[in-house]
């Protein structure tokens, strides 16, 4: 198994040499080895590139990866399943140990070999995306591929490249754990990539940022849908697969998109706990069995709070019935006297296994920040501590289990618990902004946004629609996901995210709201199937307390404090945006991170530099 790797590739113009700087730029996600692929054809050219980290069949399963029919995968992330697919499938010559192969197996039982290539296409142009006039119609080229992609279970970002037929498929999992984005340069050459930052390695590609996506993550607080902060940059849906040809121009063009999974949350009536209960649990339980699938130690992130806790007890009670030795769990504070640490510490001696446990340095903000936003290319700057508690597993483990996806199923967030309120703060400060400068937002598929009506608020009317809205656009994958995604593969460590399994998924999905959250309590139904362990009463019953400002609030205000000055000179320099900064300090900090970083130096975190000379001397704002 590949796992949590680094892909990238060009499309259209391809340059092996370019795609091979593409794939050291991802070194960190991949350390275990660097291969390429590349090919061409009469009108044009493509190369691709992995970054392994090796998890499962560690000897074996090197990509790109070719199966006889000449297809080639590039693929980040793992098939939970896939041992299940490969009995399942007979005559297909397999070659390795590991999951990335059922992908091109069953892409070959469901796409028999087809030597005639496909029509060259005619292209409607708009803007920086090529597609064809049918590409998002019933019966696209991508929707023929929807049915053997959604027999994989798990997680994955993968590229598949058909030179029979000059078809690139690229596809990412139902929820968005693994990320996926792409562009197009000038020249109309596709560029995707596990990451934003190996886009630098291409001489044309210069990087801007995407104003209507900064006001968007400024007033959510994330950013929405396929945007990125970055202008031209797009993400591959969750959920979607794309087809992409070339045209007689070596152009890449979008053929067709679809998508082939999306949760619906439908709430039942009634829940019984004294029976569902045990249904809850056993979903989660049967996820968390699922990624303690590994060839390589595996740790747990253990926070102290519910989620964490309910994956450390049944990873215990799981090595205990296996015969194999428990997994020891890592946690990190501001303080030895910690609310979370002292939490921790009573679940692991309750469980019964080894607790790393650090103290974060009352500087680390003034120290790590730039790593930590170069890493996770966006604003973030409260929840720095996903990086030494990343950096502190990784000595120990490739793998590490956390609690992601939790607060989004089970509304464990305390804004639900007042919806107007939250509605309030987010129209607030969306009415900063002046709406006439947005005239041409592009939407639908494929395009960055999902909709043109973002900038108005309205999507917290109900719990129902609060959570759909959260998961589908962007609270999910583009903020929780991403943050597990990019501090632990920083590192080369998977980050496996248990609540987010199929089977919990599909029966969170069908839990009334009125086991969800209440005005004083929240994740109700959880609570109730965490019962079905021997987790103390204190750490069932305990609430909910907000990562990043409570894990080190003293090294985080006292970092706030004495830049809020600069801050509010800084909130100037960005025009338009300059009401908006103002009352967010943090943010302001966080763009003039992001500024300095990925739009003046691109190239790495910069070790050298004193953190407020850095953000002082910052190149021109260009838009």
């Amino acid at each position: 198994m590949q796992s949590m790797c680094g892909i990238s590739g060009l499309f259209g113009h391809a340059d092996s040499d370019i795609v091979l700087s593409m794939a050291s730029c991802l070194s960190h996600r991949g350390p275990d080895g660097i291969n390429i692929y590349s090919d061409s054809m009469k009108n044009g050219s493509i190369s691709l590139s992995h970054a392994r980290l090796s998890i499962i069949d560690i000897s074996g399963s090197n990509q790109p990866m070719g199966s006889d029919q000449g297809s080639v995968l590039i693929q980040n992330g793992e098939i939970y399943n896939y041992k299940a697919i490969k009995s399942g499938i007979r005559n297909y010559p397999w070659r390795t140990n590991g999951d990335a192969e059922v992908i091109l197996a069953l892409h070959h039982k469901h796409n028999p070999p087809n030597n005639t290539p496909l029509p060259i296409p005619k292209n409607n142009g708009n803007l920086n995306l090529y597609h064809t006039p049918n590409y998002s119609k019933i019966g696209n080229p991508a929707t023929k591929h929807n049915q053997w992609i959604k027999k994989l279970d798990g997680i994955w970002g993968f590229s598949i490249w058909n030179p029979n037929q000059g078809e690139l498929i690229l596809s990412r999992d139902a929820m968005g754990v693994k990320p996926l984005f792409r562009t197009i340069l000038d020249d109309g050459t596709l560029m995707f990539s596990s990451e934003i930052k190996s886009f630098y390695a291409h001489p044309k590609f210069v990087p801007k940022p995407n104003i209507k996506a900064l006001y968007a993550r400024l007033s959510y607080e994330y950013t929405i849908d396929r945007t990125t902060l970055f202008e031209g940059v797009t993400q591959v849906a969750p959920g979607t697969v794309e087809t992409w040809s070339i045209d007689n121009n070596g152009r890449a063009v979008l053929t067709g998109i679809s998508t082939f999974s999306k949760d619906v949350i439908s709430p039942t009536t009634s829940w019984d706990p004294s029976t569902q209960s045990k249904v809850l649990f056993d979903s989660l339980k049967s996820s968390v069995e699922d990624r303690l699938m590994s060839d390589v130690p595996i740790g747990i992130v253990l926070s102290g709070g519910l989620d964490s806790s309910l994956i450390t007890a049944i990873s215990t009670k799981f090595s205990i019935d296996t015969g194999s030795p428990p997994p020891e769990c890592w946690t990190i504070a501001g303080s030895e006297d910690n609310p979370d640490l002292l939490a921790a510490e009573s679940v692991a001696q309750n469980q019964d296994i080894r607790l790393h446990s650090s103290i974060m340095e009352d500087d680390i903000f003034w120290t790590d920040l730039p790593k930590f936003a170069w890493h996770g290319e966006e604003l973030d700057v409260s929840v720095l501590f996903w990086q030494p508690l990343f950096a502190d597993m990784s000595k120990n483990v490739k793998v590490g289990l956390c609690g992601q996806g939790a607060d989004e199923l089970h509304a464990g967030y305390s804004r639900y618990k007042d919806l107007d309120k939250h509605k309030n703060i987010v129209k607030s400060r969306l009415e900063l902004i002046d709406k006439n400068i947005f005239p041409d937002i592009n939407y639908g598929p494929g395009f960055d946004w999902h909709d043109d009506k973002i900038f108005d608020g309205e999507n917290y009317d109900s719990l129902q629609e609060t959570l759909r809205f959260e998961m589908e656009r962007g609270q999910l994958s583009n903020f929780q996901l991403r943050l597990a995604d990019r501090h632990s593969m920083c590192f080369g460590l998977e980050a496996r995210v248990p609540f987010l399994g199929s089977k919990h998924r599909a029966e969170s999905n069908k839990l009334p709201f009125n086991w969800r959250i209440s005005n004083s309590n929240e994740k109700m139904a959880l609570r109730e199937a965490a019962k079905h362990t021997d987790l103390p009463k204190e750490i069932i019953n305990r609430p909910k307390l907000p990562a990043g400002t409570a894990t080190a609030p003293n090294q985080f205000n006292a970092f706030i404090d004495e830049l809020s000055p600069h801050a509010k000179d800084w909130a100037k320099d960005y025009g338009i945006m300059s009401k908006l900064l103002e009352k967010q300090p943090d943010m302001t900090i966080g763009l003039r991170l992001f500024h300095a970083i990925h739009l003046t130096e691109r190239n790495s975190p910069p070790s050298n530099k004193n953190i407020l000379d850095l953000l002082e001397d910052v190149g021109e704002w260009i838009i």
